[in-house]
């Protein structure tokens, strides 16, 4: 269906594209795109905003900082023998951030499927946290306090999936109710919906066993270290409930992590919170090769 434009219209596209031509990009584009006078005069508004997305695309810091009308894609036109149509292509971050995301998925499934069976013991680094991870699970009963695991050391050397193996055994064959959290994905789904913080904090609280994966990455707040950490620690350890952690962090650099400024007051919130870690934990360290890589 072909829209005619009034002698009016006419006239403010064609004063509108005079004075677009006098930006070199905009000549530019219209020339990549093989436009005639006539098809640019009709897209004049769209090159613009097209010029205006890639602009911002050019200064840009992320997905989190984009300025453009459809976040994480870039307006531009295109010519088919059909006419010219307006199209969004993702930017560089989002294309990263869907690949990001697939290999997420792969991992999770992974982890899912881990067994203890399946871990690799011909690295010697690993020999002696997966004896202590046998020994738990060999001697694992429910009428125990235990203690939990605080594994840290090189990022990508399997500590999530270690942790996985145990879990997934524990949770099959001795009906052992398990979790891992991601600290930093969690926090962002409890900031962002309200009404998930309560039975969220419950169940993270109350599970017969708990794993923080990857404490040390988030972005540390009063409310994520005291309100949100503090509070399932301190629940667990008057239920003797274990608490496992990975983390690419020691113990004395996630202490300096969680002090937020020199103030005493802030170094003895930062070591309330390790002090409930040690309580809970045996701490170990495990540095092995890349296995992400």
């Amino acid at each position: 269906m072909q829209f005619e434009f009034s002698l009016k219209e006419k006239e403010v596209l064609k004063k509108n594209y005079e004075e677009a031509l006098r930006d070199p990009q905009f000549v530019r584009l219209v020339k990549h795109l093989g436009l005639t006078d006539e098809e640019a005069m009709k897209k004049t508004t769209k090159i613009l905003d097209t010029l205006e997305e890639l602009k911002n695309c050019k200064s840009c810091r992320g997905l989190f900082a984009c300025k453009n009308a459809y976040a994480g894609h870039v307006s531009t036109l295109e010519k088919t023998e059909e006419g010219i149509y307006g199209t969004y292509v993702p930017c560089k971050y989002k294309k990263q951030e869907w690949k990001l995301k697939a290999l997420k998925e792969c991992e999770e499934d992974d982890l899912t499927k881990a067994r203890m069976k399946d871990i690799d013991v011909k690295d010697k680094k690993r020999v002696e946290v997966i004896k202590w991870l046998d020994g738990f699970y060999e001697s694992f009963d429910f009428s125990k306090n235990m203690k939990g695991l605080y594994l840290h050391g090189s990022f990508g050397s399997g500590k999530t999936f270690l942790v996985s193996a145990l879990f997934n055994e524990l949770k099959e064959k001795k009906n052992v109710s398990t979790e891992i959290i991601y600290f930093p994905e969690i926090l962002r789904e409890l900031k962002g919906d309200w009404e998930l913080y309560e039975s969220r904090m419950k169940r993270y609280q109350s599970i017969d066993i708990l794993c923080i994966d990857d404490i040390g990455a988030e972005k540390v707040s009063e409310w994520s270290r005291d309100e949100v950490l503090g509070t399932i620690l301190q629940t667990r350890m008057n239920h003797n409930l274990t608490t496992f952690f990975t983390s690419n962090l020691t113990l004395e650099e996630l202490e300096k992590h969680f002090t937020l400024t020199d103030k005493s007051d802030e170094r003895i919130k930062a070591r309330r919170i390790m002090e409930r870690i040690k309580q809970l934990t045996i701490d170990m360290e495990l540095i092995s090769e890349n296995r992400r890589s």
